[in-house]
């Protein structure tokens, strides 16, 4: 599967943004899915995870109630609701899949996207 993901930029502090991911592929229902964010200087972390059935599996405690993680397997598009955001969510965000949603969690997925990059002013 090949993932594009966009709508990344610059927002202030207490602002929202909403990532989106178009995957190619007609089985793109049978994977999990996620957001995973790589800050200057830092490891990967991952954000949020939805399994294939759309089940929501995970979200990182630094995100829980702000951000929302949702897909649509019709459209073969994962979609990141970003709430109140802050400057430490400036990352360079991508969309991820594996067939294995354990993958994803460990953001060593099989498949990601380009990256879009997220820059939270404060």
């Amino acid at each position: 599967v090949q993932l594009q993901a966009s709508g990344g930029g610059l927002v202030q502090s207490g602002g929202s943004l909403r990532l989106s991911c178009a995957a190619s592929g007609r089985t793109f229902s049978s994977y999990a899915v996620g957001w995973i964010r790589q800050a200057p200087d830092k490891e990967r972390d991952v954000v949020a995870v939805m399994v294939r059935s759309g089940g929501v599996m995970y979200y990182a405690d630094s995100v829980k109630g702000r951000f929302t993680i949702s897909r649509d397997n019709a459209k073969n598009t994962v979609s990141l609701q970003m709430n109140s955001l802050e400057p430490e969510d400036t990352a360079v965000y991508y969309c991820a899949a594996d067939s294995n949603f354990k993958k994803v969690i460990l953001t060593t997925p099989d498949f990601w996207g380009q990256g879009t990059l997220v820059t939270v002013s404060s």
